[in-house]
């Protein structure tokens, strides 16, 4: 099974090069995969009617039973069979309905085949979860396929709704998922259905959120506004997902879990209610539209919700019929859609007022259409006839809610007559007034497809019994009723056929006044759902302009106020409803007087902030604040975290002073008396917020601390360091979310420095042809010598040659060029000696960039660039590189980050030993340093070029990646 699902996705990334090669013809080789997966269904047709299923299983995540699950039993098996085999035949016909220049052939066929890859799965998922992914990869896919022809407006606003209705209801059907999977205590669909949980307000709240995911695919109103405006897209996507694919599994998940939760109370009423209602109003829209596409469309969504009313009945005899007609729909609408493609391929409209004759001059076609039409209106001997009977049948036989359901599904089935009559008359009928369509001939591969299904049709209507076994497999799930109903095409005469009779007879009726009732339909008609879902967005569209220009005013401070308000409100609202500091320890308040000390400094340079008004004055006193919190560490007995305290501090305010170069020297926000009023108690009811909440968070501690536990581990493996250790080893998962998080919000934010693209023209000297950054603000400095005379008299940087003399300091050049290559190594110590003393990659890497930061500031950017010649991005993605590496790398022992150690001896050194969390360290280290070198010319070496360029010391140079000036 694993498999024919990896086969899908594979050949589906090849689809590129094939379509190239190949042209249109490579969807013949791109139907493989589903064919091979429809033989081996097939294969499978006995064991499944016989109750055997055939299960796979990969452990995915163990602590909470999630497994990648799959498993075909017999409802698994129709449904492998449909997506499968009708997904071959739409691919098949592709071959013949695009040309070899069709536009994005190459991105269409491999969406269509990872689609049916993806329905393929979650068709056959027998995990919670695992369906919701493959659930969710059909919306993606789905979305891709309606807005293939993305330059038509029309494709990308349908794409854009489907993508909004189905993901909203994917989402609260995975709420409702876990919901399900606690109570059960268990995600595994098979063993829920076997072993429901107990009906209980959770589970009937997450019953209605699965069913709300369930109802929102498969188009059921209100949630139907999605599948007519889909139809933009090209036919053989109509054909496929909206027919026998996507629109399916939603009903496959009400068939799905109906054995377990009919019973509860909100079930149907849920799904009676809209699924009839569905049925009726799809089926009176249709009765007024011109496209024969839409006709389609909206009888599709009459017919959808009659299957969701058979599925969702609860019944043996009714989730009988309704396998059969899953059946049945999907071989006459997806034939139907293909008969459509070919009828706006060859007369080149599908507007039924303009067809006429097309049933005199494409006979064959117009006989696969009436075919798959008559099974649609239920007429013998067709397939349609057989599972409508059988769901007549199965309500007939139910409770009062069934029999109101019945009343509404023969209702509907009038409706559906009426609509299949005006499609065929629309389609092929010659009208009076009108003349003959001319069209063009249509060769037997593209009408193949269409006709297999309709044949199929037509054959299992006499043989639906061949089908019997294998739906009562599933059906028998259900309480077994006194007589059970069985699949046959005939039961002699009845109220079941009857009813069929009467529907067929109304139906003709409504058929022959079809002016009036098209003028009818469309006097009373309401509100497109459309329409409202159009004006509910605009309506979003309003209220979020008018919330974001109440709220972003462009003051970072008022932003600053409004977190902490809403983070003021939460905190007391928790801490007023749990009083949480009942029989907790009262805190003390120091260990050593020292940390008193500190405290009382840290808190003072913290208020000393409020009172200047000098940008870099406040950037020097947040600085003290910061180094305070190290000192703290210091007192408190943490090395690990005082040292990455100093260092990103410094990093920190050197970045600061780098971006205050571009900004005014002082702060030109205005504060009035009442704004510092306001502001005072709300920053110190915040503080006093959050040290009640660590305070009481602390005193809360019912378990033993599991720091104890780390230095015994930690010990265990002969090291000495724990804070090192769990962050590589015993924690590697966050410090790898963390790097991954580091990085890309590195990256975003110097991107908007560069703002067009992040490459850079090499560092030419010979582009400066005035002063530079560095010597920009130079001016005369009266009583003292100006020129080469007061230069050092050789050069310690590599760039010194840049700088304007009277600027240069030899000490700081000196000292530059002296500490750079110790700080490199003291980083590469901090790095290695992290297992038993403090450091580790992070600390490492910020130390060597602060040798960067030195060079920098000592000569300027072409100092950086001679002493770093490499791009940020190779060591930040050479860190990513590295680190993925190691977990993945051990998946050889089993488990994502699995640890190893190599010991080893050398003749000098003695023995060591090496292990993967060093390597895992040493890409954190790359990743750090990346980052600060960035940050660094972005803020540092970037700045100072548009200071030269604006001042005009640059020489003009183009730009590589546009052709216009390097700006």
């Amino acid at each position: 099974m694993i498999a024919l699902i990896v086969s899908h996705f594979v050949l589906a990334v090849c689809a590129g090069p094939l379509v190239r090669r190949l042209g249109r013809l490579a969807f013949v080789v791109l139907a493989l995969p589903p064919a091979a997966a429809t033989v081996w269904a097939a294969t499978r047709w006995a064991g499944a009617a016989s109750g055997k299923a055939v299960t796979w299983s990969w452990e995915w995540i163990g602590t909470y039973d999630v497994s990648v699950a799959l498993r075909l039993d017999a409802l698994a098996e129709l449904m492998v069979l449909l997506a499968a085999g009708v997904g071959m035949l739409v691919l098949l016909y592709c071959a013949s309905y695009f040309t070899d220049d069709s536009p994005q052939l190459a991105s269409f066929a491999g969406n269509l085949l990872a689609f049916a890859g993806a329905m393929l799965a979650l068709v056959l998922a027998d995990d919670l979860i695992t369906l919701y992914v493959f659930w969710e990869l059909t919306t993606v896919f789905s979305y891709l396929l309606i807005g293939h022809t993305s330059e038509r407006k029309q494709n990308r606003r349908s794409a854009l709704q489907a993508l909004t209705v189905t993901t909203l209801g994917g989402l609260a059907m995975l709420v409702g998922f876990l919901i399900l999977g606690q109570a059960a205590g268990t995600y595994r669909i098979s063993t829920i259905v076997a072993d429901p949980p107990e009906p209980t307000l959770a589970v009937s709240v997450a019953v209605v959120l699965v069913l709300c995911g369930a109802l929102s695919k498969s188009a059921i109103w209100p949630f139907s506004l999605w599948l007519p405006n889909a139809m933009a897209a090209p036919t053989p996507v109509s054909a496929y997902l909206h027919a026998a694919a996507m629109v399916k599994a939603g009903v496959y998940l009400v068939a799905r879990l109906a054995p377990a939760f009919a019973d509860v109370p909100v079930w149907r009423p849920v799904v009676l209610v809209l699924g009839g209602a569905t049925m009726l109003l799809g089926g009176w829209r249709a009765l007024r539209l011109n496209d024969l596409k839409l006709v389609l469309a909206y009888g599709t969504v009459s017919q959808l919700g009659f299957l969701t009313v058979l599925a969702g009945a609860g019944s043996r005899d009714a989730a009988l019929a309704a396998a059969a007609m899953i059946l049945a729909h999907a071989l006459f609408k997806a034939a139907l859609f293909l008969v459509t493609g070919i009828v706006d391929h060859a007369a080149g409209t599908r507007d039924l007022r303009r067809l006429s004759g097309l049933g005199r001059t494409m006979p064959y076609v117009s006989i696969v259409a009436v075919l798959s039409a008559a099974s649609m209106a239920a007429v013998p001997p067709l397939l349609g006839f057989a599972a409508k009977e059988a769901a007549f049948e199965a309500l007939l036989h139910g409770d009062t809610a069934d029999r109101w359901a019945l009343a509404v599904i023969v209702v509907g089935s009038v409706l559906t007559v009426a609509y299949t009559l005006r499609f065929v008359w629309g389609a092929f009928a010659r009208k009076p007034g009108v003349a003959d369509t001319p069209v063009r001939r249509v060769g037997a591969p593209l009408l193949a497809p269409p006709a297999v299904l309709a044949v199929a049709g037509l054959v299992l209507g006499p043989g639906v019994g061949w089908t019997d076994r294998l739906f009562a497999a599933y059906a028998d799930a259900f309480p077994a009723p006194a007589h059970p109903y069985h699949l046959a095409l005939w039961h002699g005469f009845g109220w079941a056929l009857l009813l069929s009779a009467l529907a067929w007879a109304a139906g003709v009726a409504l058929f022959a006044a079809r002016g009036t009732v098209a003028r009818i339909s469309r006097r009373i008609a309401w509100p497109t759902a459309d329409s409202v879902f159009g004006h509910l967005l605009l309506g979003l569209e309003r209220v979020a302009l008018q919330v974001t220009g109440f709220v972003q005013r462009g003051s970072l401070s008022g932003y600053l106020a409004i977190t902490l308000l809403v983070m003021l409100a939460g905190q007391l609202a928790v801490l007023v409803t749990d009083r949480p500091w009942g029989g907790a320890v009262a805190p003390r308040v120091w260990d050593n007087p020292l940390q008193g000390a500190l405290a009382l400094l840290t808190c003072a340079a913290a208020l000393s902030c409020l009172t200047v008004s000098r940008r870099m004055k406040a950037v020097v006193l947040a600085g003290l604040t910061g180094y305070g919190a190290a000192l703290l560490f210091v007192v408190q007995g943490a090395p690990d975290l005082a040292l990455t305290q100093f260092c990103v501090e410094t990093v920190s305010m050197i970045v600061f002073v780098l971006v205050l170069r571009r900004m005014p020297v002082r702060f030109e926000e205005s504060i009035g008396t009442w704004r510092r009023a306001l502001r005072i108690p709300v920053a110190l009811g915040a503080a006093a917020t959050v040290g009640v909440a660590v305070w009481a968070a602390g005193a809360a501690r019912i378990a033993e601390p599991a720091g104890a536990a780390m230095v015994e581990e930690v010990a265990h493996h002969g090291l000495k360091d724990v804070v090192a250790t769990i962050l590589v080893d015993l924690r590697a998962w966050d410090t790898m979310g963390e790097s991954a998080v580091l990085a890309a919000a590195a990256i975003g934010v110097t991107s908007l420095i560069y703002l067009h693209r992040r490459g850079e023209t090499p560092l030419d000297r010979d582009e400066l042809r005035g002063e530079t950054a560095w010597t920009l603000p130079g001016r005369s400095l009266a009583g003292l010598p100006q020129g080469d005379d007061t230069a050092p008299e050789r050069g310690w940087l590599a760039a010194g040659s840049t700088l304007a003399p009277e600027h240069r300091s030899v000490v700081f050049e000196v000292v530059g060029r002296l500490l750079f290559h110790p700080i490199l190594v003291l980083s590469l110590y901090l790095l290695f000696c992290a297992e038993n003393m403090p450091g580790g990659g992070f600390v490492a890497g910020l130390v060597a960039g602060l040798a960067l930061i030195t060079r920098y500031l000592a000569g300027g950017r072409f100092e950086l660039a001679e002493a770093a010649p490499l791009q940020p991005g190779l060591f930040t993605g050479l860190g990513l590189f590295l680190s993925t590496g190691v977990a993945l790398g051990g998946l050889a022992e089993g488990t994502v980050l699995h640890a190893w150690t190599y010991h080893g001896h050398l003749p000098v050194f003695g023995d060591y030993h090496l292990s993967t969390s060093v390597l895992f360290d040493f890409g954190v280290y790359l990743l750090v340093l990346g980052v600060v070198l960035d940050i660094v010319r972005a803020l540092g070496a970037k700045v100072d070029r548009q200071i030269e360029r604006a001042a005009g010391a640059l020489a003009p140079a183009t730009d590589s990646g546009t052709g216009g000036p390097n700006r």
